[in-house]
């Protein structure tokens, strides 16, 4: 088709495409912010777990953090597990 001017029209389409309401789109766009929202608290979580670790053989940190951080990324893992599990039957 041509537009005004004899100048032809291009869409473009985005691999999201439209991200209303309700579409498909933007149910995946939410999953996927979630996804990375729970790998960045994992991720952070582990590595003070194990900074921790480093901390408490080397005397400057106490045991207590390195168990705080331990349990904690253990409760984060498993609520993603059980995130996970909920939304594959759904």
């Amino acid at each position: 088709m041509t537009a005004r001017g004899g100048v032809p029209e291009t869409t473009e389409v985005s691999e999201l495409g439209t991200l209303e309401r309700g579409t498909r789109q933007r149910g995946q766009l939410r999953v996927r912010l979630m996804d990375i929202a729970w790998t960045a608290l994992c991720t952070v979580l582990a590595l003070w777990a194990v900074w921790s670790v480093v901390g408490a053989t080397n005397g400057t940190t106490d045991w207590v953090y390195s168990a705080v951080a331990w349990v904690l990324l253990a409760v984060a893992l498993g609520l993603r597990v059980v995130t996970i599990r909920r939304r594959a039957r759904v």
